[in-house]
């Protein structure tokens, strides 16, 4: 089945929802036109002229970056500039640009996700909560006939996971009425005649940020011309979710073991700390990317070992203070392992949805920071 720039959109934004975004942050569709084809996309962590170059030769439709390529407002576009090149190469070869940022940190294996998982980590939680998912109750009524296809729509669109279970609902059987009215053209029955039709009343729990995907994807899938579903909000407690991870070792390293896992987890080729190397690492926070701002907090949630990148100097003079080691994985070593995990998590939506989609991964993205050895 063919695929569309907007049908990636909508699976992106599903995977990492737009309201998980920090209020200065740009993610979304910034180039392109959502109703393009698309046979061959591409993940990068930075939208750059040599990925650009590569994208056009090996006939890419659409780039999913991690760094958003417009992040304020766009003054003047001349070509005479690097980022006026750039969009005018992407424009011109009809290649659109969606970014995912900070939603993509916060969202459900995300970033942050993906680092914790790069070094092990068990029993992991959120580090910097910043949202909780609220939880909505869906109830929908449709026909017998069709309700075991609908019931699974419902769970691949994202409903009806409870904990560490998924394909949660309840059902129970009624009858339907209703009288189609003129210019109505109903699935069942005729147009000014009463109608009575055994139907079954399907109700799962869905979570905030699924909700308007599900709502649209329930819609889509029903019989029925105007389907009749409640929305319920609860207060049942939603997963929190926010910037980094926390999470416990398999089993306790000194710090100078720790940071060469972490070294080697990351796949950097320097790491640089601050610390002492001499204390036993069990609990882990971690923050892909910036996230110097949060010695304080690592401490407090009782990490031994803090990493993240972009560390300044008196940022590690508080690390030492706090008695906190500290990692800097640096701000592309630290996020850039969720690139190749977004271009598998692309192939795993095709699969499933029977999109006709190649996924690549940007082969000439690096780090920003080089270093002289």
């Amino acid at each position: 089945m063919s695929v569309t720039v907007g049908d990636i959109v909508a699976y992106l934004k599903e995977l990492a929802p737009l309201s998980l975004k920090e209020s200065w942050d740009n993610p979304g569709l910034l180039v392109g036109n959502p109703e393009e084809p698309v046979q061959k996309v591409m993940t990068t962590l930075d939208v750059m002229k040599e990925g650009v170059a590569y994208a056009v030769a090996q006939g890419v439709q659409l780039i999913v970056s991690h760094h958003p390529i417009i992040m304020k407002g766009v003054k003047a576009l001349r070509t005479d500039t690097y980022d006026g090149q750039l969009y005018q190469q992407l424009l011109s070869h009809h290649i659109a640009v969606y970014c995912a940022h900070t939603n993509l940190d916060s969202a459900r294996g995300g970033v942050n996700d993906v680092l914790a998982e790069r070094l092990q980590l068990q029993h992991t939680a959120v580090f910097i909560p910043g949202w909780e998912d609220a939880l909505y109750k869906i109830v929908v009524y449709v026909p017998h006939t069709h309700a075991a296809q609908l019931r699974s729509v419902l769970g691949k669109a994202g409903a009806g996971y409870i904990g560490k279970y998924r394909d949660c609902s309840f059902s129970v059987s009624g009858q339907g009425r209703f009288t189609p009215q003129d210019g109505t053209h109903p699935f069942i029955g005729m147009p000014g005649k009463a109608e009575t039709v055994a139907e079954e009343r399907i109700e799962t729990i869905v979570p905030g940020s699924r909700l308007s995907a599900v709502i649209e994807t329930m819609v889509a899938a029903h019989p029925y011309e105007e389907p009749a579903y409640d929305i319920y909000p609860l207060k049942n407690e939603g997963e929190k979710l926010g910037l980094g991870r926390v999470g416990m070792l398999p089993k306790p390293l000194s710090g100078t073991e720790a940071l060469h896992r972490v070294k080697e987890a990351l796949g950097v080729q320097t790491l640089a700390f601050a610390g002492n190397t001499e204390v036993m690492v069990r609990k882990v926070a971690v923050l892909g990317g910036s996230g110097a701002d949060f010695i304080s907090q690592a401490k407090a949630a009782g990490a031994q070992l803090y990493v993240t990148g972009d560390v300044k100097y008196h940022v590690a003079q508080e690390a030492i203070k706090a008695g906190i080691l500290l990692a800097d994985g640096g701000h592309y070593g630290t996020e850039s392992p969720v690139v190749p995990v977004l271009c598998r998590q692309l192939e795993q939506a095709a699969k499933e949805r029977g999109w006709q989609l190649e996924c690549l991964i940007d082969p000439t993205s690096r780090d920003m920071i080089q270093h002289l050895r």
